[in-house]
């Protein structure tokens, strides 16, 4: 088993380490910690390899509390109310904003169209009407106009979003955890959300059998599986370190077919691409009895 070590669309986790700092675990473990590695979902003709009902704002809260941190969340008014709160978080420190659209990052090539494309960044200071963000996407003290930043930060098209403008700052360790004691906290919960994976992944072959639109397609070759194949990696990774051996075999095994769809996906073999996703689903059911034992 070899640790996957690259890039990776891993925003809220890679913005929660920047958040804790000296007492960050690795990013891969944050990852394994919200839930995400663990199961597949269908949202509407979207396919998405994360648990059914599953979203970041979930996994953030999840992971938060398994690590012993609490912080502040907020949420909601107008755009001005959202920017004087962070102008007034920010004089105790670095503050986690997000969901953010994206597509209205405007510092990012290519920006100004709202596309509903999820985003966390860490904001770092407010100098006038002026942001300086670290974005983890690869924009470290990116600068964005408040204003820009609050039609980003609306977030209107992002739909596990409960209101505009969330945010979490006055992140406190209310108790010590290990990396090891956080992990084995998880696994219950890992255990519940792969309840269901297996029939979500023969879904998504029939899916394939079906047809793919080209945006659920887009969305595979571009985001899904890479993201897909990495976070259950880490989770193999993160169970091996626990020594839940068999799971992380299992797991690893799983990211190795999920990383290997792409080139089905993006050469159009939908044939062995859905064979692959059927050989992929029983997996699931295999993890999560070895999590049970």
């Amino acid at each position: 088993m070899h640790p996957y070590i690259g890039s990776g669309p891993y925003c809220y986790s890679n913005s929660l380490a920047m958040l804790l700092g000296d007492h960050a675990p690795p990013v891969g473990v944050i990852e394994t910690l919200t839930g995400a590695p663990f199961g597949a979902q269908m949202e509407g003709e979207q396919p998405y390899f994360d648990p059914v009902g599953w979203n970041p704002e979930i996994g953030l809260e999840a992971a938060i509390d398994l690590l012993g941190w609490r912080c502040t969340r907020t949420k909601g008014g107008s755009a001005g109310d959202a920017v004087d709160r962070l102008r007034v978080a920010l004089d105790h420190g670095p503050v986690l904003v997000g969901p953010l659209d994206m597509g209205l990052l405007s510092y990012r090539p290519g920006s100004g169209v709202v596309v509903g494309a999820d985003h966390y960044v860490v904001a770092l200071a407010m100098e006038a009407d002026v942001v300086v963000l670290h974005d983890p996407q690869g924009h470290p003290y990116a600068t964005l106009p408040t204003a820009d930043l609050a039609a980003a930060w609306r977030a209107d098209e992002i739909a596990y979003a409960d209101a505009p403008f969330i945010m979490r700052s006055e992140f406190v360790r209310a108790h010590t955890v290990s990396v090891d004691e956080a992990l084995e906290a998880a696994i219950p919960r890992a255990v519940r959300w792969l309840t269901g994976a297996a029939n979500s992944t023969e879904r998504i072959a029939e899916l394939v059998d079906a047809g793919l639109s080209p945006t659920a397609r887009d969305l595979l070759a571009v985001f899904g599986i890479r993201l897909g194949a990495r976070r259950l990696a880490d989770a193999a990774t993160s169970l091996s370190r626990v020594r839940r051996h068999q799971a992380a075999h299992i797991a690893a095994e799983q990211s190795r077919i999920i990383g290997g769809l792409q080139y089905p996906l993006v050469t159009g073999n939908d044939a062995e691409l859905a064979t692959q996703f059927r050989r992929l689903a029983p997996g699931y059911e295999h993890l999560r009895s070895a999590l049970s034992d």
